[in-house]
């Protein structure tokens, strides 16, 4: 959905808008480099219009919205034209001017979040800034020493310090790029293409349509990177199949919710953590997506074995074999994004390119793809359908993230130049007595807080800035860290009271969300086992390092992870299932020990 205004001239506008800014990402990939001070602030510009006013359901809303991104715009354009003068200042204010343009970014960054995704993450952003104010009047060892206040908003603000930090520099070069590969492969056939994979390998099976759901959800969610929009799109075909085979409303929508989410740690995109993980670990794309590989396979094993069980249960049906799709629709269809996805692979693996350079190469092959549809035929009205809903859609999200991203810099910024990160680490460690595993239990449990009404990119960048060193300081490695507080930041999307996968697929199916929460938690019982099986079993992220080592902890996890999950809910009796989900986390948990 598009959601164009009615006038011609309006829906022409934001259209044109809409390219305008696929477009710039798409040069800033293929022009080479252009200075941080410029690019990032032209990314903020071109994207304040679709955050405050595109979607804006009110005319107040619409105007104060396009208030806002006038002064908004004003202020990061100033910046990006004036950055040659303002790299000699080395972030301070020089002048009243100055404090307020700095003042009128930082307030237009906030109030974009808190338009965008309400109002935790900027309340937060809010605080870390009177901190950085203010905290130097707080006693002990939780104050701070001061900064002049034209040091301080100049390092958030015309410097590389703040909002246009390293986070915002991967909204624009790595983030943008993906998101806009994934509006451009959903406005053709690849969706259709995923469920029509999905549908010939596993429709026949028994609980077919479950199983359907969890790998066209894991193929749509590659791309997607939201668990809500993975819901809304997949579910609206597999919730109505579910249902018409006679499956309990609690079951379909707990596994429409649990394989939804499931897209969020599904490489390649993984909500755009994968990217935000390459900037604070300094680890290659590459080596993100093959630790992250393996425990997402795992998640997806987890939940094929409790739908197996629900299957005995309820005696769950497959799909019938008219209502699959023949094999001529699969193979033309599944072309639609396999092309695309070729395409990306040769470049990073094959040719050696930069991750965003591979994936603008795969846009413009999805881009040709929606002159095509499953008949082979060209319809000139769908193709311009498909081309404005694919830059429409791409410059909402590409909006979304770089609002979420740009307010959570925010908060990087304040803890950097007071040094807050280092006194929270310090406190977490007290707090563990030096342990890592009552480190891992605080960390898990500010994730899911955080989680609940923050976006999982967001809670996990500001959860890893906190507790992030705290457990590399008790021995994780990097890459081991920052993957277990992005899956715990995940937890809320299926787990009470704040569960936002839950609500989408309980509404959607009409049952009550509480019992779909608690049908869903038994299914995704990975996402709580996994992220410590990486801990237990740290072979398991070394896939390109030592793949054989990799593959037999997987295996034990997998192992583990199946006695749980069928003894959650496969055992009908008390006894047995305290044996299987005993034996399930002593496999699990092996790798301490051997």
């Amino acid at each position: 959905m598009t959601n164009l205004p009615e006038s011609r001239l309006a829906a022409s506008f934001w259209i044109a808008l809409a390219v305008a800014l696929v477009a710039y990402h798409l040069v800033l990939v293929f022009s080479g480099l252009v200075p941080n001070l410029i690019s990032r602030p032209l990314h903020m510009a071109f994207i304040l219009p679709f955050a405050l006013v595109f979607d804006a359901r009110t005319p107040l809303r619409r105007t104060t919205g396009g208030v806002l991104a006038v002064l908004g715009i004003a202020a990061a354009l100033w910046v990006a034209f004036n950055s040659n003068a303002l790299g000699d200042q080395y972030g301070f204010i020089e002048s009243n001017f100055q404090l307020a343009v700095a003042m009128t970014l930082l307030l237009v960054v906030l109030e974009t979040a808190r338009r965008v995704i309400g109002l935790p993450l900027p309340l937060v952003a809010a605080l870390a800034l009177l901190y950085g104010l203010f905290g130097q009047y707080i006693p002990g060892e939780f104050g701070h020493s001061g900064t002049p206040l034209e040091s301080f908003f100049g390092t958030l603000t015309i410097a590389e310090g703040g909002i246009w930090g390293t986070l915002t520099g991967v909204s624009v070069s790595v983030v943008a790029i993906f998101v806009i590969f994934g509006a451009v492969l959903n406005a053709g056939e690849a969706g259709q293409g995923f469920m029509n994979v999905a549908a010939a390998a596993a429709g026949k099976l028994k609980g077919g349509a479950a199983k359907v759901s969890v790998l066209s959800s894991a193929l749509f969610g590659s791309i997607s990177g939201s668990a809500s929009a993975n819901v809304a799109s997949t579910g609206a075909i597999t919730l109505p199949a579910m249902t018409k085979l006679g499956y309990p409303k609690r079951l379909a929508a707990a596994v429409e919710a649990v394989a939804s989410s499931g897209g969020q740690i599904m490489p390649p995109l993984m909500g755009a953590g994968a990217f935000v993980m390459v900037e604070l670990t300094g680890v290659p794309y590459i080596g993100i997506m093959a630790a992250a590989a393996l425990p997402a396979l795992l998640y997806f094993v987890a939940v094929w074995v409790g739908i197996n069980a629900y299957a005995q249960r309820f005696s769950l049906k497959g799909i019938a074999e008219a209502d699959r799709p023949v094999m001529r629709d699969v193979v033309i269809t599944s072309l639609f994004f396999l092309v695309p996805f070729s395409v990306l692979l040769w470049g990073m693996f094959i040719a050696q390119f930069t991750p965003e350079y591979a994936a603008a190469m795969a846009i413009l092959s999805a881009a040709l793809l929606l002159f095509f549809n499953a008949q082979l035929t060209f319809r000139a009205r769908q193709i311009a359908i498909r081309m404005t809903s694919a830059v429409l859609n791409a410059a909402r999200q590409v909006s979304l993230i770089a609002s979420i991203i740009l307010c959570a810099s925010i908060i990087i910024g304040v803890l950097s130049i007071t040094g807050l990160g280092v006194k929270i680490t310090s406190l977490i460690l007290e707090g563990s007595g030096g342990l890592l595993w009552p480190s891992l239990l605080l960390t898990a449990v500010a994730c899911l807080i955080l989680g609940m009404e923050v976006p999982t990119t967001a809670a996990y960048v500001i959860c890893v800035s906190v507790t992030g060193p705290a457990l590399i300081e008790l021995g994780l490695s990097p890459l081991q860290a920052h993957l277990f507080v992005f899956w715990f930041a995940l937890l809320s999307t299926i787990t009470p009271p704040v569960c936002g996968a839950v609500f989408i697929a309980a509404g959607m199916i009409g049952e009550n969300w509480l019992k779909v929460a608690l049908t869903a938690m038994a299914l995704g019982i990975g996402l709580y086992v996994i992220p410590l099986g990486m801990v237990a079993n740290p072979d398991m992220l070394r896939l390109s390092e030592a793949p054989l080592a990799a593959l037999l902890a997987a295996g034990r996890v997998a192992l583990g992870l199946t006695m749980l999950s069928f003894g959650l809910i496969g055992a009908r009796r008390p006894l047995s299932t305290v044996a299987l989900c005993a034996g399930g986390l002593a496999v699990v948990f092996s790798g301490l020990w051997f």
